[in-house]
């Protein structure tokens, strides 16, 4: 009787277990479901740069695709200014179901925690980062009439006239700005910084010898250096990239190997939105990255798609936090 009992006890807890099973699968069922039918709305990108830039452009060229995929609208909110604040305080005004995304710069997440000492949002608590958009990696960019041959001529002179070698970027803070300061920190070298209010005033008074030099995109600089107004000397990355096969890496041009910037956009949802939605917007996102005619478009903007697991990119982004935050305490920039 007693074994019997046991056995019928034994049978009770697992049927009750069992129940207890399907009801915890039971809200992750309904919640994947409704990511099924999501989104029934119009959808929102909030866009903190200008109309007609490459980070207009790519989210303008995905939206499309996405809105064809979900058969919604879905629209572009151009909200430049004020170091993307603007956009992120509307961004954080919206919807917290995903159908509001911003498209955020690598500077939004890696940087300006280290250089604002209070920021109007929390990484962790206001964003879900969902997936990179694209990234660039930048050129050393100097007169097509100058000297420096090499990277190692550059930090020659710059070693030899400490203060007087200058470079330029478009505000304090920018991924050109910081990137050149990550050359000055890795070789012991101090440059003069020069701020341009348009990036085409910038490379203009490169090719001019204003400036010694400037970091950009083949986006930003390419079609001055096409019309053989500036050359790029070296390319920040770990390797030649393609189309610029010719362009030697800076640890190929005598510089230091750790001398890599990137620049990159990715979406971010509110923290509030369902998983199994950030998931779909994830996937159908790289789908449409993945369509056959987006990579020619995203690279007459000097960019490149690429397409890291979560766990990998959100690695990437502590990887690149880290990176941010020594050069900018090295440089003791502060805004």
């Amino acid at each position: 009787m007693k074994d019997s009992a046991f056995s019928i006890n034994r049978r009770q807890a697992g049927l009750a277990l069992g129940a207890l099973a399907l009801g915890a699968l039971a809200p992750a069922r309904a919640q994947s479901g409704a990511a099924a039918n999501w989104p029934t709305k119009q959808v929102r990108i909030i866009n903190p740069f200008p109309v007609g830039g490459g980070p207009d452009g790519t989210s303008r060229l995905v939206a499309d695709k996405l809105a064809r995929l979900w058969n919604q609208p879905v629209i572009v909110e151009n909200r430049p200014g004020g170091n993307g604040f603007i956009a992120i305080e509307a961004f954080k005004r919206g919807a917290t179901d995903g159908t509001d995304i911003i498209q955020l710069d690598n500077v939004h997440l890696a940087a300006y925690p280290h250089l604002f000492k209070k920021l109007p949002y929390n990484i962790d608590k206001d964003f879900e980062v969902v997936l990179p958009l694209f990234r660039t990696f930048f050129f050393v960019c100097v007169p097509v009439n100058s000297p420096y041959k090499t990277v190692a001529d550059l930090i020659a002179d710059a070693k030899a006239r400490p203060g007087k070698l200058n470079y330029g970027s478009w505000s304090v803070g920018n991924p050109v700005h910081l990137g050149s300061a990550l050359l000055e920190s890795l070789t012991g070298t101090k440059m003069e910084h020069v701020i341009y209010k348009e990036t085409s005033q910038l490379y203009t008074s490169v090719a001019t010898g204003e400036l010694a030099f400037a970091l950009g995109s083949s986006g930003t600089a390419g079609p001055l250096m096409r019309s053989g107004k500036l050359r790029f000397l070296a390319v920040l990355a770990p390797h030649r990239l393609k189309g610029y096969e010719d362009v030697p890496t800076v640890a190929e041009s005598g510089g230091p190997a750790d001398a890599v910037v990137t620049g990159w956009n990715a979406f971010a949802v509110s923290k509030s939105t369902p998983p199994a939605v950030v998931e779909k917007i994830r996937q159908d996102t790289m789908k449409a990255l993945r369509e056959p005619d987006i990579q020619p478009k995203f690279q007459t903007f000097g960019y490149e798609n690429y397409f890291p697991t979560p766990e990998e990119f959100k690695a990437f982004i502590v990887e690149e936090n880290k990176r941010f935050g020594d050069v900018i305490r090295r440089a003791k920039i502060e805004l």
